[in-house]
This record gives C-alpha cells, sequence and structure tokens, in this order.
C-alpha cells in the first residue's frame, strides 16, 4: 500500500494544478485557498505581497459561474466566417474569459494585453466589488490604527489602486488557466500600477515564473512642460506559466547581426567571428603558455585565464576554430560560425522605438488605415505586439488579447502570418465602451470601440493583401456577443 504522505503529496500536486497560488513551497496556504473559494474574512496576520481592500471579493470572482451567460454568434457582424479560425469577442473580458475556459483552457501560446491604465479618470469596468468612498474607508478602518498588514494604499488613495487591482486580479487568474503549459503572457503597464501588477503576477503566476521586465522606449522626445521627468517609457511584465517549459525562439537574425562574420580564411565552414580566448576571474588549471603559430610566446592577463583547458585549446587548433589573426601572432581567439549559432537573437530588456515603434508611429498607422482620421490616441504600435508574439509563439500558435482596444493583436498576428506562412489563430475580446458623441468616429458611424476593431481587421487585411500578393493568411473572423 502507498505510504499516506505519498497520498497527500500526490493531493497537493492536484490541488496546485487548480489553485497554484495557495501552494507555498509545497504546502497548503489554507488562508491563501479560503480567500479563492470566497469563504474568508479580513484576516489580520501580516504576509509579504500585494494587498487591498476587497481583494478577497476580487479573488472569489474567479471562481462564480457565469451561468446564464453565453457565446452568441453574430453572423452580421463576422468576416469571412466560413473560413477562419479567429475569434472576435464584444463582451466584458471577466465574462468571456470564463465561457472560453471550457473550450481553451490550456490551449493558449502566448497573450498580450494592454489593460486601461490607472489614471484615476472613469472606470468602465464596474464589477461587483467596486466600492463608494464611505464603503471603502469603513473597510479601512477595520484594519486597525497601526496597519496590521501590509496595503498598497491608505484612505482616499487605497481607493484610487483598489479598483484597478480588483479589476485586473480576477482576469489575470483566468487567463492563466487558458495559458497552455509552455504559454506566456506579455502585460503592458505604465509606472502607475508596475509595482503592484508586479507583485500580483508573482502571486498568480509565481515568482519563479518571471520572465522579464521589458522597458519600451514609447516617446523619443521631452516634453518641456513637465516640472520634473518627461517619461519616455512604458513596461512590459512578461510572465511564463512554466518557466522550465517556455521556449523563446528569439528574434530574427538581421543583416547587421550577420555582417559581422566573414571568413578571410576561406573555412569550409562558412563565414565566422571570433570570440575573446581568456576570461575572469583565473583558474588555475587553465593559466598556461601558448606559442602562436609564428612563434610567439603568449599567457591569459594578470588575473585571466584561458576559456579552454590545454587539452581542449589543442583540440580546437587541430580543428582549425583557433585565430592567430592573418600573421599568425595574434592573440589566439574562438572562431564561431554563423552555421551553428542559434537562429534567434536572444532579446534584450530595453526595446527602442527604433525596433518596435513608438507612439507616435502607431497613431499615425492606424490613421492610414483610416483615411486619415485619428480615432485611437495611443495605440500600441504593430511591431511591438509582432516582437511579443513572435518570441514565443509557434506558427500555429492561439494568441489572446481580452482587452483588444483598437485591435492591434489582430493585425500583428495577421502580419506574421504573413510574412512566414504562419497559421497563428487570434482571439480578441473588448468591452463595448462607447464612442464619445462628440469624437470623429461617432460621426463616421461607429458607436463603440468594437465596431472601430472589427472594421480595423478587416482594413488591415485589406492592406496586408495589397502589400503582399499572393501571401497566404487567415484574415477573417467570426463574430460573437457576450449574452
Amino acid at each position: 500500500m502507498p505510504q499516506k504522505g505519498a497520498d497527500i503529496f500526490d493531493q497537493i500536486k492536484k490541488l496546485k494544478k487548480v489553485f497554484p497560488e495557495a501552494v507555498v513551497d509545497g504546502c497548503v496556504d489554507f488562508d491563501r485557498l479560503k480567500e479563492l473559494l470566497g469563504s474568508a474574512n479580513e484576516s489580520t496576520e501580516e504576509k509579504y505581497g500585494v494587498f487591498w481592500v476587497g481583494k478577497n471579493e476580487a479573488g472569489s470572482l474567479y471562481g462564480k459561474s457565469s451561468s446564464g451567460k453565453a457565446l452568441s454568434y453574430q453572423e452580421e457582424l463576422s468576416s469571412d466566417p466560413g473560413n477562419t479560425k479567429n475569434l472576435f469577442i464584444e463582451g466584458d473580458n471577466l465574462d468571456a474569459l470564463k465561457l472560453l475556459r471550457s473550450e481553451y483552457a490550456g490551449r493558449v501560446r502566448c497573450i498580450y494585453i494592454d489593460p486601461p491604465y490607472n489614471t484615476g479618470n472613469s472606470f468602465v469596468y464596474n464589477d461587483s466589488f467596486a466600492m463608494t468612498a464611505k464603503e471603502s474607508g469603513e473597510a479601512e478602518s477595520s484594519l486597525g490604527d497601526l496597519g496590521e498588514r501590509y496595503t498598497i494604499n491608505r484612505d482616499s488613495q487605497n481607493r484610487f489602486h483598489a479598483r484597478w487591482l480588483s479589476m485586473m486580479y480576477p482576469r489575470l487568474m483566468l487567463a492563466r488557466d487558458l495559458l497552455e503549459e509552455s504559454g506566456v503572457i506579455f502585460i503592458s503597464i505604465d509606472d502607475g500600477e508596475q509595482a503592484s501588477l508586479k507583485l500580483m503576477c508573482d502571486e498568480l503566476f509565481g515568482a519563479r515564473n518571471f520572465l522579464a521586465q521589458i522597458v519600451w522606449e514609447r516617446a523619443f522626445s521631452p516634453v518641456n512642460l513637465k516640472k520634473h521627468f518627461s517619461v519616455s517609457h512604458d513596461y512590459i511584465l512578461c510572465y511564463a506559466k512554466n518557466k522550465e517549459l517556455a521556449v523563446c525562439r528569439g528574434l530574427p537574425r538581421n543583416k547587421a547581426a550577420n555582417s559581422r562574420y566573414s571568413n578571410p580564411d576561406h573555412d569550409e565552414r562558412g563565414p565566422w567571428t571570433s570570440g575573446d580566448l581568456s576570461v575572469g576571474p583565473a583558474v588555475e588549471s587553465k593559466v598556461y603558455e601558448i606559442t602562436t603559430p609564428g612563434g610567439r610566446k603568449v599567457l591569459p592577463p594578470s588575473g585571466y585565464c584561458w576559456r579552454l583547458d590545454k587539452e581542449t585549446f589543442e583540440q580546437y587548433v587541430k580543428e582549425n576554430r583557433i585565430w592567430f589573426g592573418k600573421d599568425g601572432n595574434n592573440v589566439p581567439r574562438i572562431k564561431r560560425f554563423l552555421s551553428e549559432v542559434k537562429k534567434g537573437i536572444t532579446p534584450m530588456t530595453i526595446w527602442k522605438h527604433e525596433e518596435v515603434g513608438h507612439s507616435q508611429d502607431a497613431t499615425k498607422g492606424l490613421k492610414k488605415l483610416f483615411d486619415g482620421k485619428a480615432y485611437f490616441e495611443y495605440p500600441k504600435p504593430v511591431e511591438l505586439v509582432k516582437r511579443c508574439i513572435r518570441l514565443y509563439a509557434e506558427e500555429d500558435s492561439i494568441v489572446l488579447d481580452f482587452f483588444a482596444g483598437s485591435g492591434t493583436t489582430a493585425q500583428a498576428v495577421m502580419e506574421l502570418n504573413a510574412e512566414d506562412g504562419g497559421s497563428r489563430q487570434f482571439i480578441l475580446v473588448q468591452l463595448p465602451e462607447r464612442v464619445n458623441k462628440r469624437s470623429i468616429a461617432y460621426r463616421d458611424g461607429y458607436r463603440t470601440i468594437c465596431d472601430i476593431a472589427r472594421e480595423r481587421i478587416r482594413r488591415s487585411a485589406e492592406a496586408i493583401r495589397k502589400e503582399c500578393p499572393g501571401a497566404r493568411f487567415d484574415g477573417g473572423f467570426r463574430a460573437y456577443k457576450v449574452k
């Protein structure tokens, strides 16, 4: 008979699959589990993490059923519905994600979202946890005068952050359920909520699954009217569902990267570049004298050693993998062949506007699609989203964006498919937020953000067909509404 301890261990493993944030270092956090099940009262126990008034209620929304809700197909809003796998869903993403879970749980490879930044202005996601100033103040007073646990903000500032955090919390829990085990999520954010969002993601996805905090240069010229600093960046938080299984495909090698390789000695293995043979700190067994073909005696610099032990170095010399310069008297270097390097370049965490575009680029690109009319003020550049998708999605992966906005992610997916012949599928979710009646978009007949996004997808598909004649890609979508 198996031991009782083994049975418990197996049960904890099963629990972790459903509620990973309730299992810490192999042990069950029962208070956290109660919170997730919606049956916990406010705890006064001090803990490290991100806490706010209303967190328990927000977490309980994850487990609440969306019974009575369904995805209603809208044929009249669809585009080429008989030949597409893409989905565009209009409705609250909390309900939409729950409805998608039944079919897409564990199937989404890449998620990119650009949630509404917390500016303190009107909030369009009015979930049931929203509190009045009086309610929030009463809840805060129950924590005690000394603040018996860590909170994001106290008093009125708490409401400023709490509503945004409570909106994001259950949605990110659902997003985690939809990700493949090797899946990755990218979240655009600014300084306003970056710190608290980072802690929230550490909790939900596990700090061990943090991949990067990318800095995107969204502006390239200073705003001199600013009193202290002119902010020129946003962040993109990147987490894996399981870091051990996530595979970074890297960035495509470009001409600049390949131009560093040449073949001055006509090596049959093709172009190569050379790398430093010395490395620090010094390891005694790798400090030895090398005699160059020209007769020069060479030692590694003081405090350094050679990267290779003597036996391996001599083998490299036999294989013509050591370069002594054209005259054979230079300090030896290791030959690294272009044919042997990995296909993709490892991305850095600072993404310059020259590489992925900036806010003005994005605005201009969207205006071009809509005959010079500016319907959105701050869309994300297509190249920015393409880079996120390219890094971790395979050519047949499902890509999800549940804060779809103007539909940038759909255009990014279609362009990538047109470029490499892939069959990536996009799923977009967008709240039917009303268009301002005084806006150009309203005068042009658009009543909601969804109306603009669907039209953007249609126009983007047509533009790609014109720019890439003969390219095969899925440019349609099936439209649904949450009802």
